[in-house]
């Protein structure tokens, strides 16, 4: 990956900034509708001690509209098809209960949770699905998958024709939930993003098959946290705060076990006074994790 400088948390705003948001306060604007999306932060147990768990990252499209040239999860849009996937298709905690841990309603859950399964075959060839709410399918990195996937991408084919087909249920226990982000009301493009933690399933092996990315690669959190905070590689906040926090907890079964607890409330970052100026505020863990790096 080339190097590159972004701002990173806790990110500085310019006065015009900070004047376009004060309109949105102030109803003389008002924001662009955000897109409902999820994404994954497909882990695999780290190399080193103090690497954290590795993590799966793309690296998107210089011309890509939204975060370009950004390491990412794999994750998109929810597809209106994906809050029809039927309970034949699903096992694992039920959508009532994804409801309650997510913090929105049954069909939105249900959307959330199959967008997320469906998005991670998409961009890295990894399913979470099997024929049974026992297993899990092992290799699917051959053609006719592979002929799978493309029609997934190119949605002439849903998740639920996908899974009808192959005899196979989505696995929602494979996935936890991890977080909750909403664009700040001043970005022209906006999307309300549902981030989940999973494990990559034995026998399975990620793929750079994403038309969207540059390149791939796993890396360990702390890691990644390392190299944003180099300039040696660029996220938008909320991935590297993600990925500073993974690397906080420690190994890759302390932070599912992590994630079983949470319920998740949405957060939009705000602008917030501090040292006399301006930044975009954080959660407060965050916070604390971001001020525990002895920068300004």
């Amino acid at each position: 990956m080339t190097s590159v400088r972004i701002p990173i948390p806790p990110v500085r705003l310019g006065d015009d900034i900070v004047a376009l948001a004060g309109e949105y306060a102030q109803g003389v604007r008002t924001p662009v509708e955000p897109r409902d999306a999820a994404t994954v932060l497909l882990l695999r147990p780290g190399s080193g001690a103090d690497s954290g768990p590795e993590v799966y990252l793309l690296r998107r499209q210089l011309t890509m509209g939204f975060a370009a040239g950004m390491a990412v999860f794999p994750g998109g849009g929810v597809d209106v098809r994906d809050a029809e996937l039927p309970d034949s298709c699903w096992a694992g905690p039920s959508a009532g209960e994804w409801a309650r841990r997510l913090g929105v309603d049954e069909s939105r859950a249900r959307a959330l949770v199959a967008a997320a399964v469906r998005e991670t075959f998409e961009e890295c060839g990894v399913l979470l699905a099997g024929p049974s709410g026992d297993a899990v399918v092992d290799d699917v990195s051959g053609p006719e998958w592979e002929a799978d996937r493309v029609a997934l991408e190119s949605r002439s084919l849903s998740l639920t024709e996908l899974l009808t087909r192959r005899g196979l249920v989505l696995r929602t226990d494979l996935l936890a939930p991890w977080a909750a982000w909403t664009t700040p009301v001043f970005e022209p493009k906006r999307f309300a993003t549902w981030f989940f933690v999973a494990r990559l399933p034995e026998g399975q092996v990620t793929r750079d098959v994403s038309s969207e990315s540059s390149s791939v690669l796993w890396l360990g959190t702390a890691d990644a946290v390392a190299q944003v905070e180099a300039g040696e590689l660029a996220m938008m906040p909320p991935t590297y705060l993600n990925c500073l926090e993974v690397s906080s907890i420690g190994s890759e079964d302390e932070v599912l076990a992590a994630a079983e607890e949470r319920e998740l409330t949405m957060f939009t970052p705000t602008v917030a006074e501090v040292d006399g100026g301006h930044t975009l505020s954080m959660m407060p863990l965050h916070a604390s994790l971001v001020a525990g790096r002895g920068r300004p």
